[in-house]
């Protein structure tokens, strides 16, 4: 059981990649890196699975771990509107993981979240975005739901 646990294991990181490269019609061309050695991930195709990507890079589950790795993942996961990237680039704004700590994205990314969540998760997005308004102004708290609504006023005109 232990032997089986342990190559499930292992296997885990090939699985995800290999998830990738299924889920959209380029999906993941592997890793280039910067002059000072950071890693780009360059993956393309659907939300879900390069949301999952960057969960794994940020908390370096079978990939070296690398928050900026991650927020480019979650960013253009979030940009195709998946609300568990929402919300794990607004928690990242939030402790300032791979970006400059914001508390007013925080709050705008996690709002989103909370908005397209499915009931089971939308509470504890929900909390997670209030925990967030409990650290800035009223003023700040309007400046994120502003710039959430415009984010989805201009993804609903582009739909169109």
């Amino acid at each position: 059981m232990k032997r089986a646990l342990k190559t499930l294991t292992n296997a885990l990181p090939v699985f995800v990649l290999l998830l990738a490269c299924v889920a959209g019609s380029d999906s993941f061309a592997g890793e280039n890196y910067l002059s000072d050695g950071q890693p780009i991930v360059v993956a393309h195709g659907k939300a879900r699975a390069l949301g999952r990507l960057g969960f794994r890079y940020e908390n370096g589950l079978g990939v070296p771990q690398n928050y900026i790795a991650a927020v480019d993942l979650y960013r253009r996961a979030a940009e195709q509107g998946d609300a568990f990237a929402q919300s794990r680039l607004g928690l990242s704004y939030d402790k300032g993981h791979g970006v400059r700590q914001d508390f007013i994205l925080a709050y705008k990314w996690l709002d989103l979240a909370a908005a397209r969540a499915s009931r089971r998760e939308r509470d504890f997005y929900a909390r997670l975005r209030d925990a967030v308004a409990s650290k800035i102004s009223l003023a700040e708290i309007t400046e994120g739901q502003r710039l959430a609504l415009t984010w989805t006023a201009n993804r609903e005109a582009k739909r169109y």
